[in-house]
C-alpha cells in the first residue's frame, strides 16, 4: 500500500554518504523547511516533494496530515546487551562507597553476577524481557538495535542467548535486530581468562560460526578482561569465520585498545572513554569508529568522554545506550540530553551521532539504509509531538514522539 505524509514540519533528513564529522555550523544542508510531503511504499519512501504535488499525483495514497510536526529519523542503538535476567541494583551502594569496577566483580558483582541467573533463565522468560525492552525503546523513538550476547559465558548458553535473539528479530512491529556475539565478555565464575580464551577459540567461536546466527563479533578488550593479544587471537579468528568485529575498549584506563582497533580496522571501537588521541587519529585514519555510551559514566557517576574532542579533530563517533544490567536505560533521547545539555553538543550533532553515523556500524536487514530520511531508503521516522525538531532531545524522562513509523508502519506513542 501507498502512505502519504502530508504536511510534514521542520524535516531533519541528514542524507548523504559516510558518516557526519566536526561541528555542523550550516543546519540547512540536513534540515529542510516545512511543507513537503513523504510517499511510502511497503517500507521504502518512494517519494520526498511538496505536499501539494505529492497529494494531486497520488490521489489513491492514505494520507496523514502531520499538521505541521517535525520529523527526524528512526534512532539507531548500536550498542545494547539486551538478553539478560538478574537485579543488581545492590551494586550502586558498592560504588557510592568508592569501589571500583573490579573490586565490585571481585564482592560478587559485576558481569558473573548476571550470568548465573540468565543461564538459569528459560527461552520463554529471556525472550519476554528481550520483547518488553523492544517495545520501550519503540516508544523512545529507536527503530534499529544492534543487540549482544555475552551473559551465558559458555558455549551453550551463548548459543541459546542467539538462538533466542533471532527469534525475536522476526517479530513484526519491533524495531529490526542486529546480532552481535560476545562471548568473550568476562571469564566465568571460578575460572580464568587465559583458560576461558583458549576455550573461546577451540570451541565456543567455532560453534557460533557453525551456528551463523551472529553478523559480528564483539570483545572487552581491557586491563584485567581480555588482553590485547587474547582480543587479537579471538577477534582474527572471528574475522576468519566470517564475522564483523567490533570491541570495547578503554573503559576504565587507556589500554592499549584503539591501537589494536586500528591495526584490526574493525567496524566500531565502543566506550573510548580514556583512549589517547593518537589512537584516536589512528582509529579515524582506518576508518573505526568511535562509539561513546554516555549513558555508563551516568550510571557509574564518572565524568564523561571526550565528545567535544572528535568533533575538534573531525572524527568519526557515534553514541548509543550500552543497555545492560547496570545501565537500564533504553532512551536514546535521554542520553542525547546529557550530550547537549551537559556536553555543549548541538541537538543536530547529537541526532547525527545516534542515526545516520550509528546505522553505518549496524546495517539494516533489509540491505538498504537507514538512519536518514532519504528516497530508496527504509521508511524509519519519528514524528515529534511539535513543530521544533530540537524537542527530540530536551525532554529527559519522557518520550518527544507523537508517533514512530517502523518500515512503514504506523506506531502510535
Amino acid at each position: 500500500m501507498q502512505r502519504l505524509l502530508t504536511n510534514v514540519g521542520p524535516l531533519v533528513h541528514l542524507a548523504g554518504e559516510g558518516p557526519i564529522v566536526g561541528k555542523i555550523i550550516d543546519e540547512s544542508q540536513y534540515v529542510a523547511e516545512p511543507g513537503l510531503g513523504i510517499l511510502i511504499e511497503d517500507h521504502t519512501i518512494i517519494k520526498i516533494a511538496p505536499s501539494k504535488e505529492l497529494q494531486e499525483e497520488y490521489t489513491q495514497a492514505e494520507v496523514l496530515d502531520l499538521e505541521g510536526k517535525a520529523v527526524i529519523p528512526g534512532l539507531v542503538d548500536s550498542h545494547t546487551h539486551l538478553l539478560w535476567t538478574g537485579d543488581r541494583s545492590r551494586e550502586v551502594s558498592w560504588k557510592q562507597q568508592g569501589l571500583t569496577y573490579s573490586q565490585i566483580s571481585e564482592l560478587g558483582g559485576g558481569i558473573g553476577a548476571t550470568v548465573a541467573p540468565t543461564r538459569g533463565a528459560t527461552k520463554s522468560e529471556l525472550a519476554h524481557h528481550g520483547i518488553e525492552r523492544m517495545r520501550e525503546s519503540l516508544r523512545n523513538g529507536t527503530t534499529h538495535l544492534e543487540a549482544k550476547s555475552g551473559y551465558g559465558l559458555d558455549t551453550e548458553s551463548e548459543l541459546r542467548l542467539l538462538e533466542i535473539a533471532e527469534g525475536l528479530s522476526a517479530v513484526e512491529r519491533l524495531p529490526s535486530l542486529d546480532l552481535t556475539w560476545m562471548g568473550a565478555h568476562a571469564s566465568p565464575i571460578g575460572g580464568s581468562i587465559d583458560s576461558y580464551a583458549e576455550e573461546i577459540l577451540s570451541e565456543q567461536l567455532p560453534a557460533v560460526i557453525e551456528q551463523g546466527i551472529a553478523r559480528s563479533a564483539d570483545i572487552f578488550c581491557e586491563p584485567g578482561w581480555f588482553s590485547l593479544e587474547q582480543s587479537e587471537d579471538i577477534l582474527k579468528a572471528s574475522r576468519k569465520g566470517g564475522l564483523d568485529l567490533r570491541m570495547h575498549i578503554d573503559e576504565f584506563v587507556d589500554g592499549g585498545g584503539g591501537e589494536l582497533a586500528s591495526e584490526l580496522k574493525v567496524v566500531t571501537a565502543d566506550h573510548a572513554h580514556y583512549t589517547n588521541d593518537d589512537s584516536r587519529a589512528a582509529m579515524h585514519d582506518s576508518e573505526v569508529n568511535t562509539g561513546f555510551l554516555p549513558g555508563t559514566p551516568y550510571a557509574m557517576g564518572d565524568d564523561y568522554p571526550p565528545f567535544s574532542h572528535c568533533l575538534e579533530h573531525n572524527w568519526a563517533w557515534s553514541f548509543a545506550s550500552d543497555f545492560n544490567p547496570n545501565c537500564r536505560t533504553l532512551s536514546l533521547p535521554f542520553l542525547a540530553s546529557i550530550l547537549v545539555q551537559r556536553n555543549d553538543i548541538s541537538p543536530i550533532t547529537a541526532l547525527a551521532a545516534c542515526t545516520r553515523n550509528s546505522a553505518l556500524t549496524t546495517p539494516h536487514p533489509s540491505g538498504l539504509v537507514h538512519g536518514q530520511i532519504r528516497e530508496g531508503g527504509i521508511a524509519n521516522l519519528n514524528i515529534i509531538d511539535g513543530p521544533h525538531w530540537q524537542a527530540w532531545c530536551l525532554q529527559p524522562g519522557h518520550s518527544p514522539f507523537a508517533l514512530t513509523i517502523l518500515e512503514g508502519e504506523l506506531i502510535f506513542h
